[in-house]
């Protein structure tokens, strides 16, 4: 059986990221859990097809990601770029923070979000 959403062989996977959150998502997801942006359920390690998302919100197919500094390695980024166009041609969109943003500028990184959902919903 082929699986995009949650497939059951990352399950483990999935778990351990969850348990081994950084910095940066513990602070993002005490924002954004318990439908606290307009009553929206985000999930923490999701997972759509082989890869495995930060946060996502299924009910506007949202995603959010974290970026520490190995992001910005040209090899990084062009998996990032792959990556992001195959969720894209799922349905699901993207946004990216880096980590130093979530821990400076939460605030912003909330609007943001917070402004996004608003247009999709109206959408």
């Amino acid at each position: 059986m082929n699986y995009t959403h949650n497939d059951p062989l990352l399950k483990e996977r999935r778990r351990t990221l969850r348990k081994n959150q950084t910095d940066a998502e513990k602070a993002l997801w005490k924002h954004i859990r318990g439908r606290q942006v307009h009553g929206l359920r985000f999930l923490r390690q999701y997972s759509i097809g082989m890869y495995i998302l930060d946060f996502y919100c299924p009910h506007v197919q949202l995603a959010i990601e974290l970026d520490g500094g190995q992001h910005n390695q040209e090899d990084q980024r062009d998996y990032d770029a792959e990556r992001s166009v195959y969720l894209h041609a799922q349905g699901t969109t993207v946004m990216r923070f880096w980590n130093h943003e979530v821990h400076q500028h939460m605030d912003a990184v909330l609007m943001r979000i917070s402004e996004w959902v608003v247009q999709k919903v109206k959408e």
